[in-house]
Formats: C-alpha cells, structure tokens, sequence
C-alpha cells in the first residue's frame, strides 16, 4: 500500500511517513479484532517491495519495522532498555536498537582543511594536551579529549568539526549517552519526556511507546461513555480541514463528545492569577504547570525550584476532571501534539483524571484505519473555550492569558512575565532564578519551541502554525475568560493537583 498517495496529508519526513504506516495498519487490525493474530505480518505489509527503501536490505527494514510494531502496541522494543520502576518516572521514550545507526561517537575531528600552520593556535587553546600535530597536520588524541571545543573556535580555517550526534545535541538535559556499542541510551532520571530526540533523529531510532492500541479498544468497548479532550494545537495539524470537522470526524470514530482542552485553561486562570499575588506578596515568583516537560525540568534539575511551580493542574486535567464530575464514569482520552503527556497522566497527583493520552500522529492513523475522510465530515463547530485560553498552544499565550485574568479577578498587581521559547531558554531562565535574579515574577515555560504548535507529534511545524491557531482563537464566541466559564457548573472540582 503505497502511503504516500492513500493518506489525507503530506509528511514532513520519510519517518513521520513510517511511523503513519505502523499506526495504520495497528489500528485496522485492532478495529478488526485480528491484531494478536496478524501483527507478525505488519513490518512485510509496510516493506513489501524486494529492495530495500532506506536500510541495507529489505530484511533490515522489516526487523526494525517489527520493533516499531511493538511500540505501537504499546510494547517494549527487542534489545531496548525495559524501564526500572525503581528509577521513577517511565518517560515512555525509547530507542530501538536495531533502528540506531551507530553514530560516530567522536564530537571534534579535523578535516583536510588542516594547513598545518605555524601559529597552533588549535594546540595552545587545549587545556589537556589532547593535540598534536603529525606530519604538518592537526591531531586529536580522542583518549584525551574533554569536547570543551576550543580548538573548533580558535581555528583560522575552521578546519576542526563539531559533530555531535542528532539525539545528543536535541536534548536539552543531556539524558542521552551511548553504551559499549555506540548505541544510544536514555537516563529515565533525566529525561523530561519533551520528545526531541524523538523528531531529531534521522533514523527514526527513537520513539514513544503508543497507546493506540488502549484507544481503540476503548472506543470499542466503552461505546457511548468516551470522551475527547482536544489540545488547541490542533488548529494548525489539518490545514484544509475545520476544526468542526475534526470534532465531526472524532465522533464519527466514537467519541461520545469532543471537548476543548483550552476549556481547562479558561478554568485554571482564577486560581492562578491569585497564586501569582500570593507568591509575588511574599517576594517571589512563579512559574505555569500546563507543560509536562517544563515541570519536569524543574522538578528532575532545579528541584529548589518546585514550590514556584503553579500548584494548578493543567488544562488537560482541568477538562478532565470537569466531564467525570458531570458525566459519571465517562473514559477520556487527551489528544495533542505532546509526548510528555502521556507521562502527566499517570502522576499521582493527576492519575484517574485522564484514562489515555494518544498523539495526533497516533489520531491521524486512527482516521484511516476507519475509513473517515475528514474532508466529507460535517461541520460541527466547538464553541466551548475563549480566546485566551485557546492561544495556550503557542509561546506567550499563556503570558497573556495570565495579564487577562489578573484584570478579570481585580487583582492589582504589576505583572512582569518571561516567556521561554523552548527547552534550552527555560533552562538559562532556571539557572537565574536559582541564584535570586528571576528575570521575571511569572516565568512561563514552553519546552517545545513555539509552544505546543511545535510538539513532536505535531503533524504540521508549517511556519503558518501561529496564523492557523490565532484564526481559530479569534473564532472563539467567548472574548473574555469569565464568558467561557459562565455557563459552567464546576460544582465541587478541586483544580489544584493532588498531595
């Protein structure tokens, strides 16, 4: 089956091409109830020519296509790491080994743009004596090396290479390392779930284990009783295709009803606004807690830091906990971009609030497993969150959403926001904050850059994705937090996280 033609979109790579193929054929074969049966078969269907795509052989490519099946299934890969519960957190990422291309481990090299000069200015800057120079041409001793990278800055000719492997040089906590086989490995102590590495690697050797499998069941067997909660971020994964007519699509998929996670923003903003005036009365600051992977950034490498976190649950639970309080052992399923998502769920201080957490990518195989064009579906607009919170998705939304609310609540306090755009500029925020100088009383922390419009399952990193989501918040009904909220009854809904 030729994927490039049959699906209802364009890939951004051959790996988002792949991981679409394993998706589909998971979900058909579970919607059909054959997959414990036909899984063994996957990785022939998706290689089914005699020459190989991408890989040395054909046999390769349908082994490395086996593991990425088990994935799907939500299985541990052949060869992986198996998580240690005693290790904490399950950051639900993966390598698989077989897929790991085995990157040169090396970081400094030097090239035949080496003249050899008089100067040796590459020797000097070494502080270990890790240069030589060897018939008129620079040496690295790689016994010695520290990678401090002196060498590749004070060379005239730029002559020494700085090549770091995809994986490493994406993650922003340095969780990843290699082992005796120059196979990449993963630090569940450190990993912040964030999913980088996931769209970095050239191979596609790193994946999140799915829960596509658990979706589709539960649809299946929880018919009338399973509810949607969508990230906003979706404004910009079906560039032809309304967001009425994704909400028509899901519940042609069997989603009892579909609900706005920018909801749970709108829901969360009171509570939050008050706690900003709290800390900032007692000279500090604070921090958002609607990014998994900014909060585990916090609480993994600046743990100082972990009472400046909101004590606010995310959006999603918000939403969640707000349909199993009105609908009486409803199943929810969070969709979004997010890979870290999928770790928030099982938190305990979050954990029953939201059943399952799939990907766009994972929906998108879900759509054609089911046969649904999501052109044909109705439109059926959601009209349920406000502008304010439905801009979340994207870097400084939240800032803004914050400025809102604080004048909703009457709150008179002067806000000072700093927006981190991305992993590696929440991480030099942190790293004043930890020595007294905040370079704002509210830092909010966006680990993918963009916000959530540039998440890792993201099925569009278009540059038109914040015109895309600022169309869909500017079609809100409700142009203010307290009109998304009027109409609610949140009842007895607790929207801090458990202790």
């Amino acid at each position: 089956m030729d994927f490039r033609v049959l699906t209802q979109r364009q890939y951004e790579t051959a790996v988002q091409m792949i991981r679409h193929e394993v998706f589909y054929y998971v979900a058909k074969m579970t919607m059909d109830g054959t997959l414990e049966k036909n899984k063994q078969f996957i990785p022939t269907l998706i290689n089914e020519e005699k020459k190989p795509r991408y890989r040395c052989c054909v046999y390769k490519e349908r082994a490395v296509s086996a593991e990425r099946v088990r994935l799907a299934c939500g299985e541990e890969p052949e060869g992986g790491v198996v998580h240690d519960p005693s290790a904490g957190d399950d950051p639900r990422i993966r390598v698989i080994s077989i897929a790991c291309d085995e990157c040169p481990v090396n970081r400094f090299s030097v090239t035949p743009a080496c003249r050899g000069c008089i100067t040796k200015r590459c020797i000097d800057a070494c502080p270990v004596n890790a240069i030589a120079q060897i018939d008129r041409r620079a040496v690295i001793i790689q016994e010695k090396c520290i990678e401090c990278g002196r060498c590749h800055r004070v060379c005239p000719y730029g002559a020494i290479t700085d090549m770091q492997r995809p994986c490493i040089k994406a993650c922003p906590v340095d969780a990843i390392r290699y082992d005796e086989d120059k196979i990449a490995r993963i630090d569940p102590q450190k990993c912040i779930a964030c999913g980088h590495c996931t769209i970095s690697c050239p191979f596609g050797a790193i994946s999140d284990t799915s829960s596509i499998v658990d979706a589709v069941k539960m649809l299946r067997q929880e018919k009338g009783n399973v509810h949607a909660v969508l990230a906003p971020s979706v404004a910009s994964q079906f560039p032809d295709i309304t967001i009425g007519q994704v909400n028509s699509a899901l519940k042609k998929l069997g989603f009892t009803a579909v609900h706005e996670a920018a909801l749970g923003a709108d829901m969360i903003l009171e509570a939050e606004a008050r706690e900003l005036a709290e800390k900032l009365e007692a000279g500090s600051f604070l921090t958002n807690s609607c990014c998994p992977a900014f909060v585990a950034i916090i609480e993994k490498h600046f743990p100082q830091l972990k009472d400046n976190v909101s004590t606010s649950v995310s959006p999603m639970v918000a939403v969640g906990r707000y349909v199993k309080q009105k609908y009486p052992g409803a199943q929810t399923i969070f969709i979004g971009p997010c890979m870290a998502k999928k770790v928030e769920i099982g938190l305990p201080k979050c954990q029953g609030d939201i059943d399952l957490a799939i990907t766009f990518e994972e929906l998108l195989g879900m759509f054609d497993a089911a046969g649904i064009d999501l052109a044909s579906c109705d439109d059926e607009p959601l009209e349920q969150a406000s502008i304010f919170g439905r801009r979340f998705a994207r870097c400084g939304g939240v800032a803004e959403a914050m400025g809102q609310a604080l004048k909703e609540a009457g709150v008179t306090v002067e806000l000072k926001p700093h927006r981190c755009d991305g992993a590696e500029e929440i991480i030099k925020a942190l790293r004043m904050a930890k020595v007294g100088r905040p370079p704002g009383n509210f830092i909010e922390g966006m680990a993918c850059v963009g916000g959530c419009l540039g998440g890792p399952s993201a099925l569009n990193h278009s540059r038109r994705s914040k015109q895309m989501l600022e169309a869909y918040s500017q079609e809100a009904k409700a142009q203010t937090i307290g009109e998304a909220l009027s109409s609610l009854d949140l009842g007895q809904i607790s929207l801090h996280k458990h202790e």
